[in-house]
């Protein structure tokens, strides 16, 4: 039984066979997904997505692309608002993204902060966007409360080892995606060797980013089972202890989630 704990289910390119994605997850023994929220002014969508099918829940939150646009939308209030919704699990994606800069840096870290004081409010995990910001993103999370009750996630890791290390300092989880598994990747899978177990979550960031064997496919949610059989590579243990275990962490994280029914088998 396997979570992808980062999927993007309200982009089009899931619009006209979401039905059938799902259906595949099932099959490969994904037994939940979440769908993560980008922009606070699609978030009823997101919302209906999560409300349609029992496996899949969401977050409230503005990506630091987005930062800019969403600007007038975004408040500690309104964030912490539409978190009451059951379905709601964590808030983000939020953080920083310097390799794009697609928002002014200042509003990016502004927009970063909202979105640490509502996980404080709700006690919700955050969940943390970071590219070529490492330095900033350790920064604002320790003055932000991480490891002081803030608690969260760095989603799809490519970040360096000092990153890697504040971040499980403060009590956050690393989260891979199918980067892992490119051959390029071996600086991060190196990285990973040294990563807990219990600090391990995995995921698809679909439609983006599929693994090897899928590579220049579009990804989607049940993909994230060949990026769970290379961290068990990695980290030399079985797919299925690997999958127990990201399990078990994500439930600690995302602590509103219920836990899935037991039983569920991937499809052979």
């Amino acid at each position: 039984m396997l979570i992808d704990s980062h999927c993007h289910l309200d982009f089009p390119d899931f619009a006209e066979e979401r039905d059938e994605v799902i259906a595949r997850a099932r099959r490969a023994g994904v037994a939940r997904m979440v769908t993560i929220s980008t922009r606070i002014s699609r978030f009823d969508q997101i919302r209906e997505i999560a409300e349609a099918y029992d496996e899949v829940y969401c977050t409230v939150g503005v990506h630091p692309h987005q930062a800019a646009e969403e600007q007038a939308v975004t408040s500690v209030e309104r964030l912490v608002e539409l978190s009451r919704h059951p379905k709601v699990v964590g808030i983000g994606e939020s953080g920083l993204d310097y390799f794009y800069d697609n928002s002014p840096r200042d509003i990016q870290q502004a927009g970063f902060r909202m979105h640490a004081q509502a996980c404080r409010e709700t006690d919700l995990p955050i969940v943390v966007h970071t590219r070529d910001a490492d330095a900033d993103t350790a920064r604002i999370l320790k003055e932000e409360g991480a490891g002081q009750g803030l608690r969260g996630v760095l989603h799809c890791f490519s970040s360096g080892r000092d990153l890697a290390e504040q971040a499980l300092d403060f009590g956050f989880y690393i989260s891979l995606s199918g980067i892992v598994t490119f051959k390029r990747s071996e600086e991060l899978r190196d990285i990973v060797r040294s990563v807990p177990l219990d600090r391990i979550l995995v995921e698809t960031d679909a439609p983006f980013l599929a693994p090897i064997p899928k590579r220049g496919k579009r990804n989607e949610p049940a993909f994230v089972a060949h990026t769970a059989a290379a961290v068990a590579e990695v980290k030399g243990v079985s797919p299925e202890e690997l999958a127990a275990r990201t399990t078990r962490n994500f439930l600690r994280l995302f602590s509103r989630m219920p836990a899935p029914a037991v039983g569920t088998t991937p499809a052979s």
